[in-house]
């Protein structure tokens, strides 16, 4: 069923969140295997309490599994899981998921078809009684602005309006960290930026702890207050948004937060000489074998007057943008760039390009 735009109710109907009691969730040399075969090496990480952590990463970089390793699904090889410094998962005990105090929600949502949206919501309030349990549901609908289809069933709601259904469940036994799985992977991309934006208000009216897993750069970098980039299994860098994007440690950093050309240079005296210009070459020694990286927004692309004569390969129209390719003396592979739409005279071809040094960057070389 194609996501319709959900009805969102006002915001003066809806019930400021209950306040949890928000915990720290830490990781302590966590490895993990599967049939033989590393798929977490030893992670060291930790949630604050209150803050909102994206575990970001390509597919098979161990997000998931790190995720079910913390919920209890699964049971880690190596090092200890810790909620509010109490040891949940170690060498010698392993607490139950239904006792670690944390709330799931799965990329699927996981709704009972045969069940009403109240009664889906209800589900986990087991220790509640009958009509109690329904109060706290409603109320967590009401948090979602969904108490209006409280009797509906799932099959009759949006794929935005499960979704909020599904945090309502999440929340309802108000946990003090809450878990979740690529939770917008399966919006129709118009809902994404309303849906997330009322999942973020909804986290900071209840003050839980979360825990985001997603592939998407730019919907960590809208939800985060840090961002744990994952690649193979392992930590690759760790902090805010600004810091991944504006200081990636890595070739594999810089790339996963924007598009980038990727050029080969050597370190000869404090600076690196590149066919798109020179740079300083921070800690790199001299004579050292480089990656050096250039995003494809930070290329500046002119009819004349640049540094570096050019000519276009390609032009792609994309709205607000247009996206070159472009042949550069001493580059073996064309040249990307990402310009502002008619910046340039139809028909040209040959054109000159500037890059200014602080926008290239210089990394160990990719082994």
């Amino acid at each position: 069923m194609t996501p319709s735009t959900p009805a969102r109710a006002p915001t003066a109907m809806r019930r400021t969140a209950g306040v949890t009691f928000a915990s720290s969730l830490a990781f302590e040399a966590i490895e993990h295997s599967y049939h033989g075969k590393e798929t977490i090496r030893g992670i060291d990480l930790d949630a604050k309490p209150g803050e909102v952590l994206c575990l970001l990463g390509p597919s098979g970089s161990g997000k998931t599994t790190l995720l079910r390793i913390a919920a209890g699904i699964e049971v880690q090889t190596g090092g200890r899981v810790l909620i509010d410094e109490r040891e949940m998962a170690g060498p010698s005990i392993f607490v139950p998921p239904e006792k670690r105090g944390v709330g799931l929600m799965f990329q699927d949502y996981a709704l009972f078809p045969h069940l009403s949206v109240v009664e889906n919501v209800r589900f986990g309030l087991t220790a509640l009684p009958a009509k109690d349990a329904v109060a706290e549901a409603m109320v967590a609908l009401e948090r979602v602005g969904l108490s209006h289809y409280a009797d509906k069933f799932p099959h009759a709601l949006s794929g935005g309006e499960q979704q909020r259904v599904a945090l309502a469940r999440a929340l309802a036994p108000r946990p003090n960290v809450l878990l979740m799985d690529e939770p917008f992977s399966g919006l129709d991309s118009r809902l994404k930026d309303t849906i997330r934006a009322d999942t973020l208000d909804v986290l900071r009216q209840t003050r839980a702890t979360a825990i985001v897993v997603t592939h998407d750069a730019e919907e960590a970098m809208r939800m985060a207050d840090r961002i744990a980039l994952l690649n193979n299994g392992r930590l690759v860098q760790v902090g805010r948004s600004q810091d991944l994007y504006r200081r990636p440690q890595s070739l594999f950093a810089a790339g996963f937060f924007s598009e980038i050309n990727r050029l080969e240079g050597r370190v000869v005296g404090d600076r690196v000489t590149t066919p798109l210009g020179v740079c300083a070459a921070g800690d790199r020694k001299d004579g050292e074998d480089v990656d050096v990286a250039v995003r494809i927004s930070s290329i500046s692309v002119l009819p004349e007057g640049g540094s570096v004569a050019a000519r276009i390969l390609t032009r792609r129209f994309l709205g607000v943008v247009e996206l070159l390719t472009l042949a550069v003396d001493g580059l073996s592979e064309p040249l990307r760039a990402r310009i502002r739409a008619d910046q340039l005279p139809e028909g040209l071809t040959d054109v000159t390009v500037n890059v200014q040094p602080d926008d290239i960057l210089v990394f160990e070389k990719d082994s």
